[in-house]
């Protein structure tokens, strides 16, 4: 926008930083990558990963495994869309001890889930395809930081007591999951709702970049049984789905039946294209975002991943041809969509976990206290990017 003179308007900084300062900043950047990818010389390490990755992220990871001791073992697949481990890769994966992995399985296939069991750590690099990400803001936002707002969550699930995990919305969402004390404690057990971001310790799955937080809900409740029928019920009204251009102008809704999507309803374009795709579909996560530094309208490849900002992760009854079409490449297979909503209001039992898309345990006076150690906390937790 120009005055009338064809002078531009200047009301609010530019955003570029001078090169000593991204210097700085970087560094910061560098200081989460290695304590993330923390090899010993005593690991075997293997690298699942992907033609489409940058290869500069490969060289950087693998040059820091040599300069510990330790030569990677790089697998290279012509996709990341793995379902579940091929039979003839079973056999490397089960020698490793450490593991980075570009693939859709790592989470969900019994024989990565039994590794880690056994100790095996990961790292899952959904969100480090490109070397250039070690510029961003959330590549140097503390990854202690991220920890506590974790932990500080995890200490609103109410203990010891059944209750329902409510959703609510303005444009019309509700929706519950009922919760029992051992699906609680099945939930907030793992290394990464206790806030462990870094993979130090037997069994460590971590997502870097750190924004991908823990679940607020997944399988994992139930022990990764899959016999267990969820109790999940209600509607939900989605503002944005990963493969959309932009943010929905179409209202529909998104009904879930004991863990399953029973209706979309709907009379536009939209409603028919969800309904086609979605309906038998099971929710298997429900993602949180966790660092106020990852951009909030950044969906893709799954998110987003700003703190309060919800993606329903919902496995499809059939493989989806418009996925096929848009997303031939996706880092996902076709059997899997994430649905986006960003003002939801979140309680467990009577406390609040999101408050109209604000995380609550960013006013934690922990974390406050915490991110006043590294910068203004305003900034740090409150300032975020589009």
């Amino acid at each position: 926008m120009q005055t009338s003179s064809g002078i531009p308007y200047v009301g609010l900084p530019r955003g570029k930083s001078v090169e000593t300062v991204q210097t700085a900043e970087y560094f910061q950047a560098l200081e989460n990558f290695n304590r993330t990818f923390c090899f010993t010389g005593e690991d075997r390490v293997v690298f699942l990963a992907d033609r489409g990755i940058d290869p500069k992220v490969i060289h950087a990871i693998c040059g820091l495994a040599r300069a510990r001791g330790t030569e990677p073992m790089v697998v290279m697949s012509h996709t990341t869309q793995h379902t579940e481990i091929p039979e003839e890769i079973k056999p490397l994966l089960e020698g490793a001890t450490f593991v980075i992995s570009t693939w859709f399985c790592s989470i969900i296939d019994p024989l990565c889930i039994a590794l880690r069991k056994g100790g095996q750590r990961w790292v899952k690099i959904t969100y480090f395809r490109d070397l250039e990400l070690l510029k961003t803001p959330q590549a140097r936002f503390p990854i202690d930081i991220v920890g506590e707002i974790i932990r500080q969550t995890a200490a609103l699930y109410p203990e010891g007591q059944a209750f329902d995990l409510r959703f609510t919305c303005p444009q019309g969402s509700d929706l519950r999951i009922k919760f029992t004390p051992e699906m609680r404690a099945n939930l907030l057990r793992s290394n990464r709702w206790r806030g462990q971001m870094t993979p130090n310790e037997p069994g460590a799955y971590v997502h870097y970049l750190p924004t991908h937080g823990p679940n607020l809900y997944d399988r994992t409740a139930f022990d990764n049984d899959d016999s267990v029928v969820a109790e999940i019920d209600g509607v939900v009204i989605p503002q944005w789905a990963v493969g959309f251009e932009k943010p929905f102008d179409e209202r529909f809704e998104v009904v879930f039946a004991r863990d399953r999507i029973a209706a979309v309803r709907g009379d536009g374009d939209l409603a028919a294209l969800f309904r086609d795709m979605l309906t038998d579909g099971q929710l298997i996560e429900l993602g949180c975002g966790f660092n106020p530094k990852a951009p909030r309208y950044t969906v893709y490849p799954a998110g987003s991943n700003s703190p309060g900002a919800l993606h329903w992760g919902i496995d499809l009854a059939r493989p989806s041809d418009y996925i096929r079409r848009v997303m031939p490449e996706w880092e996902e297979p076709p059997v899997h969509m994430d649905l986006i909503s960003y003002n939801m209001t979140v309680t467990a039992g009577n406390t609040t976990l999101i408050d109209g898309g604000f995380l609550k345990s960013l006013e934690a006076p922990s974390v406050v206290e915490m991110a006043s150690r590294y910068g203004d906390p305003v900034d740090l937790l409150q300032n975020w990017p589009d």
